[in-house]
């Protein structure tokens, strides 16, 4: 960083410890590239009470300078795991799998996000392999203004960990 804030301690990076299969929900993340991005959706899954985060391989470094800015804290209150075969672990969680898609999903509001759920973000360019679709029980799409291509996936994260956040307060999925 040009201007950075110092150096405030120096800590030994926690290995992501495996407990998908009682973990009450997760997000996986397959070939994000962005670094900040990575940071913002770690920093999102904090914020919205998702105590799993794992990265498949060909995403940014979850613990690399920036990715650490953006999750602003977000690191030290989940579970990371890294460099992992997603299709692995989507199996160890067990739960409800839903990949996110441009378009042709159903919209995120309408979904049920009760329970157990484990979410699929994919690259910025390329969104989610064909062979996680595969693996996902539902796929949400974030209805957009005509014209609108995509979002960015931290802000689509975002949006859908929100959501997930708030069917949970709320008491109850949409009717």
């Amino acid at each position: 960083s040009e201007t950075p804030s110092g150096i405030a301690a120096e800590i030994e990076i926690p290995l992501g410890e495996d407990r998908l299969p009682e973990s009450s929900g997760c997000v996986f993340m397959e070939g994000i590239q962005d670094s900040g991005n990575v940071g913002t959706i770690v920093r999102s899954a904090a914020a919205f009470g998702v105590p799993d985060v794992v990265l498949g391989q060909g995403c940014a470094d979850a613990w690399s300078p920036k990715a650490l800015r953006a999750g602003m804290g977000g690191h030290f209150a989940l579970r990371i795991n890294e460099a992992a075969d997603l299709s692995a672990m989507i199996e160890r969680f067990g739960g409800k799998i839903i990949c996110t898609v441009a378009r042709g999903g159903r919209a995120v509001d309408e979904l049920d996000l009760q329970g157990r759920v484990g979410w699929i973000f994919g690259s910025e360019g390329q969104g989610v392999s064909e062979a996680l679709l595969a693996r996902a029980a539902l796929r949400a799409t974030i209805p957009m203004a005509a014209g609108a291509e995509s979002l960015n996936v931290a802000a689509a994260a975002a949006i859908c960990l929100y959501e997930a956040r708030r069917q949970l307060s709320s008491g109850g999925a949409p009717s």
